[in-house]
């Protein structure tokens, strides 16, 4: 698969030629030490709860440093992105230190969307949202968490308007990213921008060049630390603005269904199925684009494919496979749903999907659905174009992804 970066905005064209004259590793450090210290004494806390947060955060800043080669807006929005993410931490222990009742609270029966990335996962988290039996988690709320939002001004508070203008750095920085994946601070987001407050996210991992944080977190990170903190920051979003059912959803779920089950052992998971040939390169265009946004690095697509290989991939989808047929997860709590149905049949594929769940799609949730699907069209912002793997690689990867389509009846594409 090949990637070709787009031109950038010409106000990051200026900004970054200024690092000519500039010692950027000195004007804006990415140290350890330094941004803990920073973050601390910015808000006069100190205590950041248990500390296995540290391992993967101080393999992430050396994973940095020493391999992402950011540039000088990339150095700028991660160390903010990471003194972000720490102030957020200090402010969840704090909270829970203050209020301890906030232990008392019970995630009952989420409702988890897992997939390949690019496999609709996105789409199907906002139709979902729009059923008010069960609670997304809004963007925002992942972005500024503290103090937890109440439910008197969940869809006005002032923070709102602040968090839009930080996730729509992207538009700004990639406007192609648009085409590819809608930021919005009032909409649902994945779980894996909110496993950044445990420093074990695949998100960040994707997002820059970091070889050695990626087999870290292969090799030696504890998820089941990763999902404990994140049912941590659940109990405290849920606090004052109670929801039935948590709506969640992540790409990297897929990889960590046992330690996602330890957590939340009541879970109802719906797997999104698509073509991987065709969901691989869409997420090869992306993480491209991405990763253009902080560095001027050339995006080696093999370098990021050797994650993404037909091989490594279909491991990974066989063994969910296997965990399926072994009982290592509940059969009775996974749901299925096809990519291709989901976006010719919506509403007859979510009818489907609400029976298999046991729930009623009753008219009035369909009657928002309906409108939802009307006011944003497929490519809405603009077509996500990308390449398919061709010729002799791409019959290679269907003889690795058989087993899987087989087994859920996915489809070829193209």
């Amino acid at each position: 698969m090949s990637w070709k970066a787009a031109p950038r905005p010409e106000w990051l064209q200026r900004l970054n030629a200024e690092a000519d004259v500039l010692s950027i590793s000195d004007v804006v450090p990415l140290d350890a030490d330094e941004l803990i210290h920073t973050a601390c004494h910015a808000l006069g806390l100190f205590d950041f709860g248990d500390d296995r947060w540290r391992e993967p955060f101080v393999v992430l800043l050396k994973a940095l440093n020493e391999e992402a080669e950011l540039n000088l807006f990339g150095r700028l929005y991660t160390r903010d992105e990471l003194l972000r993410a720490l102030k957020v931490r200090l402010q969840i222990e704090d909270t829970y230190k203050r209020h301890p009742e906030i232990n008392a609270e019970v995630v009952v029966a989420p409702v988890i969307i897992i997939g390949l990335p690019r496999s609709g996962t996105s789409i199907l988290f906002e139709l979902l949202a729009n059923d008010s039996r069960f609670g997304a988690l809004l963007s925002w709320e992942i972005v500024l968490p503290c103090p937890p939002p109440d439910a008197a001004n969940y869809y006005s508070d002032a923070r709102i308007e602040q968090a839009q203008r930080y996730l729509t750095i992207y538009n700004r920085a990639v406007p192609e990213f648009r085409a590819m994946h809608e930021m919005d601070a009032r909409l649902p987001n994945e779980c894996g921008e909110a496993f950044i407050y445990s420093f074990m996210s695949e998100n960040l991992a994707t997002r820059v060049d970091v070889p050695s944080y990626v087999k870290w977190l292969a090799q030696r990170a504890d998820w089941n630390y990763g999902y404990q903190y994140h049912r941590r920051l659940l109990k405290l979003l849920q606090w004052k603005n109670p929801r039935r059912h948590w709506l969640l959803k992540s790409p990297m779920h897929l990889w960590h269904l046992p330690e996602l089950f330890a957590q939340f052992p009541d879970a109802r998971v719906i797997q999104a199925h698509r073509d991987p040939l065709r969901s691989n390169a869409s997420s090869t265009s992306l993480v491209g684009t991405l990763r253009w946004m902080r560095s001027d690095k050339l995006f080696d697509t093999s370098s990021f494919e050797k994650i993404l290989t037909p091989a490594a991939t279909a491991a990974g989808l066989n063994r969910v496979i296997d965990q399926l047929e072994r009982g290592i997860i509940p059969r009775d709590r996974m749901v299925n749903v096809l990519y291709d149905a989901m976006v010719e049949r919506p509403l007859e594929t979510l009818h489907d999907l609400y029976a298999q769940m046991g729930l009623v799609f009753d008219a009035a949730v369909e009657q928002k659905i309906r409108a939802y699907l009307a006011a944003k069209p497929q490519h809405k912002f603009g077509a996500h174009p990308y390449q398919l793997a061709e010729g002799e690689v791409g019959r290679n990867a269907r003889v690795c992804y058989d087993r899987y389509q087989r087994y859920y009846g996915v489809a070829n594409e193209g």
